[in-house]
């Protein structure tokens, strides 16, 4: 194992740059993109899920919920953990669990089975999601940092939309009569493989011991969280009744006091899980809420295309993805121009992004309202093409100038918080949109419209949300403090221009 670092040209030790730290990075792109592609592809599969295992409704939700609860809630800790055991260990322990969890859900032989290696399976991934970026953060100096994030934002734009494709394709060919178990069986060569290269490619970047966890911390963000992103997955299948916005409610006054206990460990130099600095970070908390309201419409804009593509227009899951692919390709011309542009003009190219994707929401209403009653899917190239360009051009500035002021000491706890929001974002966003587009459809359906208008009317209605969330987006990057030109901070510069 080679582990050996040199000083980079432009930083301080803290900012090294490891001889292979590209193939590093190729790796923990690797993994990542292994872990954000599972959350799109187990949608294609629930239906042959409950055939095949004879699961209830109730049942074949949890293997989406647990998931996305024991992901949520584990960012925070893990990401600190990464800070005080080191974040390579992490990474490798997560990599590690998460392809075992892909194995046994693999194998369930029943619907409990599965759903508990779901949870099993989010516990990993957000053991190992956290130190992607924080590994990247130290690893980089400033000037290739953008890049490095521009490569992340883009495995998350292709994970998005390679997902419906890749399931579609694996259970369409029905790999040894296994049906819809290959799309977790073939994690397991992609994990050993990660966790090979990472053994020999991933710099050891050492932990800090005298670093504790903040175990109130840890209980009150998880309260929190649970009480936010539980109603938010359950609520459209309970009918929404008062409890569940009770219980949503509740998130308020626990994140307020999450606040509090943070001052109150800074204050008695006790363990802190999200470190006061960033709380007080301008451009973190900025970027933070321009990453959640982002992504609360990249996911949801995607499960009801996908509704809208296959439900009512009757396309099959893999000709629904192959409708989809301008925008991955968008985002990988945006990912390269952002990489080029390194830590300038992040702020103009958030907002170029935004308005980019304000654009593409209203190009596809004016495109969805003029079709017919068959689909023609060359009319979405363009307006896909520009959301996939406004997506790369938006993504990596966000993350870059989140983290651009974290110390490397705390990067795995300001990477988890980062991922954390934007876990929830995704989480309401989903909510929000599907509840906005299925109630559209109800109406439309109920005033006698024929399916293809009403779908039509629901998915025109659904993106409205979408152009409000890239607006939000737009007017938040105007909050951003421009950095200080001329010198590194802790995470290098960033011009915010």
């Amino acid at each position: 194992m080679t582990d050996a670092t040199r000083p980079g040209p432009a930083g301080p030790a803290e900012t090294r740059a490891h001889d292979r730290r590209w193939a590093a990075m190729g790796v923990l792109l690797i993994a990542s993109f292994m872990n954000m592609i599972d959350v799109t592809i187990v949608n294609v599969a629930l239906p042959s899920m409950r055939a095949d295992l004879g699961a209830t409704e109730s049942g074949i939700e949890w293997v989406v919920a647990g998931y996305i609860l024991s992901f949520a809630l584990g960012l925070l800790p893990f990401g600190r953990y990464g800070d005080i055991i080191g974040k390579k260990r992490m990474f490798m322990l997560g990599v590690g669990g998460f392809t075992l969890a892909s194995a046994l859900c693999g194998m369930a032989a029943n619907i409990e089975m599965l759903i508990g290696a779901r949870i099993i399976q989010g516990v990993g991934g957000a053991v190992m999601t956290p130190q992607v970026l924080a590994i990247a953060q130290v690893m980089f100096p400033p000037k290739e940092r953008a890049m490095a994030f521009s490569l992340f934002g883009l495995t998350a734009g292709l994970a998005s939309v390679a997902g419906p494709v890749a399931g579609g394709s694996l259970i369409h060919a029905d790999l040894f009569g296994l049906g819809w178990r290959p799309i977790f069986l073939i994690n397991l060569p992609i994990g050993a493989l990660a966790l090979w290269a990472g053994a020999k490619i991933i710099p050891t970047i050492p932990g800090n011991p005298g670093l504790r966890n903040d175990w109130g911390g840890i209980a009150l963000a998880g309260a929190a969280i649970l009480c936010l992103i539980f109603p938010l997955i359950e609520g459209r299948g309970f009918g929404w009744p008062s409890w569940i916005f009770v219980v949503m409610a509740l998130a308020i006054p626990l994140a307020g006091a999450f606040v509090w206990w943070e001052r109150r460990q800074n204050a008695a130099g006790a363990a802190e899980l999200v470190p006061l600095g960033l709380l007080r970070n301008r451009n973190f908390i900025a970027a933070s809420v321009g990453a959640m309201v982002f992504f609360s419409a990249l996911p949801g804009f995607f499960f009801i295309l996908a509704v809208f593509l296959q439900s009512g227009y009757g396309l099959d899951p893999l000709a629904s993805g192959v409708t989809t692919i301008p925008f991955p390709v968008g985002v990988l011309v945006a990912s390269v121009i952002s990489g080029r542009s390194g830590g300038k003009f992040a702020r103009s190219r958030i907002i170029f992004g935004a308005t980019s994707l304000i654009c593409a929401m209203i190009l596809l209403r004016q495109t969805v309202g003029t079709l017919g009653d068959t689909l023609d899917q060359a009319r979405f190239i363009l307006p896909l093409a520009l959301g996939g360009l406004g997506t790369g051009l938006a993504i990596s500035p966000l993350f870059q100038t989140a983290l651009a002021g974290v110390p490397p000491k705390d990067a795995g706890s300001g990477s988890g918080a980062l991922q954390s929001i934007q876990q929830i974002g995704g989480a309401f966003g989903v909510a929000i949109i599907s509840q906005i587009f299925f109630a559209a459809l109800g109406a439309s359906l109920a005033g006698a419209a024929d399916q293809h208008a009403a779908y039509r009317t629901a998915l025109s209605t659904a993106v409205l949300y979408n152009t409000a969330c890239y607006c939000v987006v737009a007017l938040l990057a105007l909050l951003l403090k421009p950095a200080p030109q001329g010198r590194h901070g802790h995470g290098g510069p960033v011009a915010v221009e």
